[in-house]
Order: structure tokens, then sequence, then C-alpha cells
């Protein structure tokens, strides 16, 4: 982030910017989109890798950094607005912020163990996921009214009513029946941000804009390259990964507007800085796209599973399901209603919302780990259903699942005939065929009556 801020600052106070706004765009400037990137490597199955892992890394650590830029920027007005405040007027306005962060922050964590320990247990005991939704909109909506009310940024709140939610057991639960309303205030927040660009003001200095986009791409790249250098990927593996962060983040337009509202960044400036921050936005599915579109071949660096929701109930049978596409969900459904205690597993965490919802055991991560598996129960289950629409993949799953349970009944789909002696050495119980069900329904279809 450094690396970003201190170049864009020095290159705005050259183009005759105050040391303050100059200062303020080169932090925002340093931030790249969490939201599209995470959502990428999702789905192109990066998120355990190395190089995947450590760019998540660097994104949250650029998430943790908004907080103390968003708490010190109430304190940049004066300065912003050429008020010429005494020393000691500026150290009662820090104190009292001080004072403020460190009692919000006490009641955060005293509301976070109410939750944790009475709230959340009981409103979990009637099983029903408009309750749970409700309480997870009132806790936001209550937590982000007393920030602003206490003269802290909104999106503080925000953070702390995530804080109050998180790292409990059902935090999985609460984080899938919430999805919905994030996946569509995450379109509303991005189309809103197109609606803030004024292309005329983009017309007026197009060499200016389209320089700063440019060099700004270029120099996010090496900074990137630099920091994925850090946690210890080769040059030719960071290298791809540092293009994908080459752009500027949502949170970046959280801190241009809030800084334009406080008076420190004039409207003609925001512009300026909206179109340079909105144009690397533009591009940056191209650029995240093209980045990681290695990152799939690389090595798995963890066998933890990305997250897990646990439902534990009786003696009913256990059953596993591996692959939650089309024909996953129909047998989860078909299973359901046969009374079976369902764990379903699927690499992208969209898959498993549904079931979330009802209440089953799902766990979000790569079947090929050990871990995931076991989180998913299999040691226990009596039928482990294998859907993975990729016949390599199904064979290295099933030799995990027989090793990790003896006993139980594995059908696994497959595409093709020859890959049935594969599944069977690695210990199928039985194998359906996509190729050989196609042509003996085909066959069927043009027989004699």
């Amino acid at each position: 982030m450094l690396l970003v801020a201190i170049p864009t600052a020095m290159v705005l106070s050259w183009l005759g910017w105050p040391a303050t706004k100059a200062w303020l765009i080169g932090a925002a400037f340093s931030f790249s989109s969490t939201v599209l990137v995470f959502k990428s490597l999702g789905e192109l199955g990066g998120v355990g890798t190395r190089s995947g892992r450590g760019t998540i890394a660097i994104l949250l650590f650029q998430d943790a950094a908004l907080i103390p830029l968003l708490l010190c920027l109430p304190m940049l007005v004066p300065t912003a607005s050429g008020i010429n405040s005494t020393w000691w007027m500026q150290l009662l306005q820090w104190s009292y912020m001080g004072l403020t962060t460190i009692a919000f922050i006490a009641g955060t964590l005293l509301l976070r163990i109410f939750m944790t320990h009475v709230a959340i247990p009981r409103i979990m005991k009637h099983r029903s996921p408009e309750v749970v939704v409700l309480l997870a909109l009132v806790v936001l909506g209550s937590v982000t009214l007393i920030a602003a009310k206490v003269g802290l940024p909104a999106a503080i709140g925000a953070f702390a009513a995530g804080v109050i939610l998180g790292e409990t057991r059902w935090a999985e639960q609460i984080d899938t029946l919430i999805l919905p309303f994030r996946e569509v205030f995450s379109a509303i927040f991005f189309v809103s941000l197109g609606l803030l660009i004024d292309p005329a003001a983009v017309l007026e200095r197009p060499l200016l804009i389209g320089g700063l986009i440019v060099g700004l791409i270029a120099l996010k790249s090496l900074a990137s390259l630099v920091a994925l250098r850090a946690t210890g990927l080769s040059l030719a593996t960071a290298s791809g990964p540092s293009l994908g962060l080459a752009h500027v983040g949502e949170f970046a337009f959280v801190l241009i507007m809030l800084a334009t509202s406080s008076g420190i960044v004039s409207e003609s400036e925001r512009q300026i800085v909206l179109a340079v921050a909105g144009g690397t936005l533009l591009i940056a599915p191209l650029l995240i796209r093209w980045g990681f579109r290695n990152v799939s071949q690389e090595p798995r660096e963890t066998s933890d599973p990305i997250g897990s929701i646990h439902q534990h109930s009786s003696t009913a049978p256990g059953a596993v399901i591996v692959g939650m596409g089309p024909i996953g969900r129909a047998t989860a459904m078909q299973l359901h209603s046969m009374g079976y205690e369902l764990s379903c597993v699927d690499l992208n965490p969209l898959n498993l919302q549904t079931f979330a919802q009802m209440g089953l055991t799902t766990v979000a991560g790569d079947a090929e780990s050990e871990s995931c598996l076991m989180s998913a129960d299999i040691a226990t289950a009596k039928l482990v259903i294998i859907c993975i629409p990729q016949d390599e993949i199904a064979v290295r799953v099933t030799g995990l699942s027989r090793r990790l349970n003896a006993s139980a009944i594995i059908v696994v789909r497959c595409r093709y005939v020859h890959t049935t002696i594969q599944l069977n050495q690695a210990g199928a119980t039985h194998v359906v065929s996509e190729e050989a069900n196609a042509a003996s329904q085909l066959v069927q279809l043009i027989s004699p009556a």
C-alpha cells in the first residue's frame, strides 16, 4: 500500500495538489477490490492455492487498513479547509475521537459476547431462516446508526456488525442466509459507482486521465509484485496475480466520497479521481482474468475447507454428496425426502446456499482435501455420492473417500466409460457413466417398437 500511496502522492503534489489531498488520494488508490478478486478466485478454483491465499491476505490487510484511515479522516478537515486550529484544540479533537473509538470497540466486544452466548443460541432454536435474517439486519442497522451518532464513519459500524456476528458456530449459516442481500447490494453499489462518474469531466482531460490510469495500473502491478514476492512466491508465480491486483477497489470510492462530503476534496477534483479509479475498475475483470488464468493449475497449499455449516442431528442414515451441480442438487433433494441426514460439499458456496437455508450440513471447499471431507462427516456416512463433472478429479476424490470410510457405499457419476475401471479400482461401489447411459437411451429411441 505504501508502494502505491507514496508515488501517487508525489505525482499529485507535482501536479499542484495540496499535500493533504495528495496523500489521501494516494491512500485511496492503494486499495484493490476484494469483492471482484475473491469472487474470481472462487470461480477459477484458486482460493486454496499459494498465490490465491497470498492475494487474499493482501486484500484482507487492505480492508483492515481502511479502519484507521476512516478514523483519521475527520481530523483532516480543519487542515484541508484552511482553519487554523490551535494545538490544544487539535489535541482535544484527537482525544475525543480516541476515547469514542475505545468506547465503541468495548461496546462491540460486549455485544459480541451477548450475541454469542445469549441471543443467537435462543434464536437458532426456532430454526427459522427469516428470524436469522432479521437478526442480522437489525444488528447491522443498529450498530451502523450508533457509529454515525457518535461521529464515527458508518462503514466502521458495518465492520463492527461483522465482528459481532462472526467467528461463531452460526457465522457461516448467517452469511449464507444474507448472501442474497449482499449480492443485490453489491450490484447496486457498483452501479452507483458508475453513476458518480461524469463523462463530460473525462472528455475535458482525456490525456491526463488516460495517463494516470495507465501509470496507476503499472504502479500497482509493480507494488503487488513486490508484495507477493514478500509472501514467498517466485517471480514467475507472482507476476500473474500482481496484474490481477492492479486496479482501484470499491473501498477507495467510499474514502473519496467521505472526503468530498467533508470538504477535503472539491467537486472538480473528485471527478478526476473518480474517473481514474473508475477507469481501472472498468478494466479490472480483464486484468483479473488474465492475471489469474493459470491459478487453478497450481498445487493446493492447504487442505482446510473454506467454510462449513454443521447441523448435527439424530440417528438418520448419513449421506455425503460431493458436487452440487444440477445432478447433485436433484440427488440431494431426493435423499432429503427419503430421510437421509445430508452433508453437501462443493467448491462454490453459491451452490450450497439453498441447502444451508434448509438447515443441512454444507462444506464449501476442495473435495480433494482430507479435512474438507472430514468436515462433511464422511467417516460416519453410510452413503457417498460423487457428482463431480471432471472424471480425473472424481477418481481422486473416490480414492480419498474410500480411504476415509472403508464401509460406505460410494456411488460415482462419470462422463466416459473408460473411467469406470479407474473408479472401481479407486473404491467405487457403483459407477454411473453418462456415455453408457446416453448410448443406451439413443438405442432405445431408434429401436422399432
